[in-house]
This record gives C-alpha cells, sequence and structure tokens, in this order.
C-alpha cells in the first residue's frame, strides 16, 4: 500500500488528516505533519522522516503538502530526491484531494499514478456557490452542448440487459452527504446517484443543494417515489449502476413495496427527533421506524448496518431489540 504523508505550514495538515478519517473511516499508513510557528526546516523534516518511519512499507511514499515551494514542499522534495522513481509530491493540497488519494489506494499501487489520479479531483473540488457560469473554452461549451443533444435516448430502447443494477441503498437523513460522495461512492463505483424523496423533490434549494454535491463523474438526481419506480422499469437504464438515497426507513419500504428490485439497504443515519429513541451515536428509531424495518425484513430484505465502508456491521436485531425496549420504558 502507498503510505501517504500531509504536510502543511500550522495545524491544516492535522485537520485534513482527522476529516479525511471522519468521512473515510481511520486509514493504515496515513499520516500528518506539520511545521508549527516556532519551529524550522530541520523540524518539519524530523517529523517527514518520523512518519516514513512508522509504515511497514516504505516502498511507494506521497507527499501531499499545502503549498508548492513553502518550507514543508521543500523539505519532502529533499527526501524524494532519494526516491525519485517510487515517491511523489503534490501540492496545493484539499480536502476532495486528500480523499481521492485514500480510495485510489484501493486499486492503484504507485505513488506517481495516484498523485496522476488526484489532480484533477483536487481541481473540481473548487467551486462557487450560489452556481456562477466558470470560464470555458468554446470548444468545450461546443462539446457539452452536443452531449445534452445526444442524450435523449429514444423510448423502447433497451441498454445493457434493461435492468437498474442497484450497488448501494442507503438511508441517510443527510441524504448525499461527504461519506457517500466519496467513501461509498468509491467503494461502490456508481455512475448515478439517486435521491429518491417526495419531500426533497418539491424542495427546489434542498435539491440544488444536493446536485451541486455531486462527485466528480456521477450524475445526480433527485426524484419522487413514482418517478423511481418509472425508471426501475425502464429498460433504457439498463446501464445504470444506480447508489440510492432514502431520508427513512418509510420510503425506501414504500419504493421497495412500489415495486423497485432492491435487495439490501445500509442503515446509515437516521437522525433524533421528539419521539425516537438513540440506538447508536447515528441511528433513532421510533416504532413507525422499527415496524418498516420488520416489514422490510419479512419481505427478505437484508440490513447492513454501517456509517463508512470501513465499520464493522451493528446487528440490526440487536438495534430492534434495544429500540423496542427504550420506546417502552419511555411509555
Amino acid at each position: 500500500m502507498v503510505g501517504i504523508i500531509l504536510a502543511s505550514h500550522g495545524g491544516f495538515a492535522e485537520g485534513i488528516h482527522q476529516s479525511a478519517e471522519m468521512i473515510f473511516g481511520p486509514q493504515a499508513e496515513f499520516e500528518s505533519c506539520i511545521l508549527k510557528p516556532d519551529e524550522g526546516p530541520d523540524d518539519i523534516k524530523r517529523k517527514l522522516k518520523a512518519a516514513i518511519a512508522s509504515f511497514d512499507d516504505q516502498t511507494e511514499i506521497l507527499f501531499l503538502v499545502d503549498l508548492f515551494g513553502g518550507t514543508p514542499f521543500n523539505q519532502a522534495a529533499s527526501l524524494v530526491a532519494d526516491h525519485k522513481d517510487k515517491w511523489a509530491i503534490v501540492s496545493g493540497m484539499n480536502l476532495p484531494l486528500v480523499i481521492e488519494a485514500l480510495s485510489q489506494r484501493f486499486t492503484v499501487e504507485t505513488a506517481k499514478e495516484i498523485a496522476q489520479a488526484i489532480v484533477p479531483v483536487g481541481n473540481e473540488g473548487i467551486k462557487i456557490y450560489p452556481e456562477v457560469k466558470m470560464p470555458a473554452s468554446e470548444t468545450k461549451e461546443k462539446a457539452s452542448a452536443g452531449s445534452k443533444k445526444s442524450a435523449k435516448i429514444p423510448e423502447g430502447t433497451v441498454l445493457g440487459d434493461g435492468k437498474i443494477e442497484y450497488v448501494l441503498a442507503r438511508v441517510d437523513t443527510r441524504l448525499l452527504h461527504g461519506q457517500v460522495a466519496t467513501g461509498w461512492t468509491h467503494t461502490t463505483h456508481p455512475n448515478r446517484i439517486i435521491v429518491v424523496s417526495d419531500t426533497v423533490r418539491q424542495d427546489k434549494l434542498r435539491t440544488n443543494m444536493i446536485k451541486q454535491a455531486a462527485p466528480s463523474g456521477v450524475k445526480v438526481s433527485v426524484a419522487p417515489i413514482k418517478n423511481m419506480v418509472k425508471a426501475n422499469n425502464d429498460p433504457r437504464f439498463g446501464e445504470t449502476r444506480a447508489l440510492v438515497l432514502f431520508e427513512t426507513v418509510e420510503d425506501a419500504l414504500a419504493t421497495i413495496k412500489a415495486g423497485v428490485d432492491i435487495k439490501e439497504i445500509n442503515l446509515g443515519s437516521s437522525a433524533y427527533k421528539e419521539g425516537k429513541v438513540n440506538v447508536t451515536k447515528a441511528l433513532s428509531f421510533d416504532q413507525t421506524d422499527v415496524d418498516a424495518i420488520k416489514e422490510l425484513q419479512n419481505m427478505g430484505v437484508k440490513f447492513d448496518v454501517r456509517g463508512v465502508p470501513s465499520d464493522q456491521p451493528a446487528n440490526i436485531d440487536d438495534l430492534i431489540r434495544s429500540a423496542e425496549k427504550k420506546l417502552a420504558e419511555k411509555k
């Protein structure tokens, strides 16, 4: 595995390190080094060497630093000088770039290949909200316009086997956020994320915010349940690898009862509100939730209870028993 070291002036690297692990889960061979205001080049170099020494495998190492030409960059470069065939540095560190580097380690075995792959993602992570028209070449604009015109597929066309492949169906009150846009997207490799909610679809602001959060290369749709059912039965979606997001277990139940062919649900988060009881830090159930989960189980739907891919799954039956006990005590 490629070792990754974050380096920065001040606490920036430590903060991004913590944020990345909040989203992607705890990571091996992943360290951060900071240059404090009262420290000099030798101090950060010493920290970089210690981070390298902590790795089980030091063959491939990627340094992600804040500023090209700054002290952390220069000291990392002095170490890379003796390992130019294997080690690499990328400057301009941001959170999307770091998360992409961590995800690339699942399939890429060299630091230089990861470095090449993550730079476009880091650039694409820079966006303006409210959205404004970004500068673009005439060629790109024409190509984009052409692709939009050719995107419409005639009704009755069958793509692939004519069926949507559901790579993940997740219940998450927060819908599309960091853990989904990075950890789960990179693990399941969807080409479309579909938020299924009658309520959210009627909220234009929230719908636009969700679409703004689309990860690179993945289309995002917000659909009411009836439209999800239509898409499920439309053979034109046969080449779709869908990551489906539900705000509630009840929405998932209604969608599956309407005929959408989902066999497993990932329970990610369910926010606490009046009438619910906490069963984990991320999950709160009321009796309606419990009844919906039981009905889904009776329909043969399985549950995977995890916040991020690296978490150890919790047992759904244990959580149901805990919820029922706490709900009974509240009465």
